[in-house]
């Protein structure tokens, strides 16, 4: 059940996207921050980077657009996607990114101000034909990798987003402040492999819990696929720090 209501939440959230994609665009930031303008993607990203200090990655497995479009992509390619360095390339986009949202403020002119729905038609990102084009161009960016490399592959190699939450766990962990993440069993573990087959991120899973590591995988995003798939209940949600 909690699968099938969490894969509707995508869907929906996927639907959505029309509406809601100028307020996970990096490139409004930018523009934004020429004229010193605190904008929706801005202010999303923050709310993400906050909330990730107790839930991890669960946007992504639970609310993400980008996520539902992907998923939808596993009838076309349920593969894993190749991970180690490869996931490292959206750290270095994040980086120049958020380089080039520092320096364009800086240079920027006006007093500071918040507009929520900065560019956008009462509050509706793809008001007009043209913005089409930057939707579809979005679409394609997130799909073809997905398409191409397996289970959500923009999510590991080229998202924006991420780094966000990755940074915001981290933070959670430093400060001690309790955390949700899956928690395995070692003694309970059989090896089976149901696990890896359920993981829409392609993980290893049966190795990450062998090294016990499931509470520091940088690219689990908490949907609980593999609790729920698990025969041995080895696996399981867990508060901690």
């Amino acid at each position: 059940m909690r699968q099938k209501i969490r894969k509707a939440l995508l869907i929906f959230s996927l639907l959505l996207f029309p509406v809601t994609i100028w307020y996970f665009s990096p490139a409004l930031i930018i523009q934004a921050a020429s004229e010193h303008i605190i904008n929706g993607s801005f202010i999303v990203f923050m709310v993400m980077l906050m909330l990730s200090t107790i839930c991890g990655r669960v946007w992504c497995g639970y609310l993400c657009p980008a996520g539902g479009l992907q998923e939808c992509i596993f009838s076309v390619n349920n593969a894993p996607s190749k991970q180690g360095k490869r996931d490292k390339i959206k750290y270095i986009i994040w980086v120049l990114w958020i380089t080039m949202v520092i320096i364009t403020f800086f240079c920027g002119k006006h007093k500071v101000t918040i507009d929520p729905f900065y560019m956008t038609d009462h509050g509706i990102s793809v008001a007009e034909i043209f913005n089409y084009i930057v939707y579809y161009g979005v679409v394609l960016l997130l799909a073809v990798p997905a398409i191409v490399h397996g289970r959500r592959a923009a999510c590991h190699y080229i998202c924006w987003m991420a780094p966000f939450m990755v940074i915001g766990s981290s933070i959670g962990r430093f400060l001690h402040i309790p955390q949700l993440h899956v928690e395995a069993d070692k003694d309970k573990c059989v090896s089976c492999g149901k696990c890896n087959k359920a993981c829409p991120m392609g993980l290893d899973v049966k190795e990450i819990v062998a090294a016990g590591k499931t509470s520091k995988s940088t690219e689990c995003i908490q949907c609980g696929a593999c609790v729920d798939e698990c025969p041995k209940k080895a696996l399981k949600y867990s508060w901690r720090v």
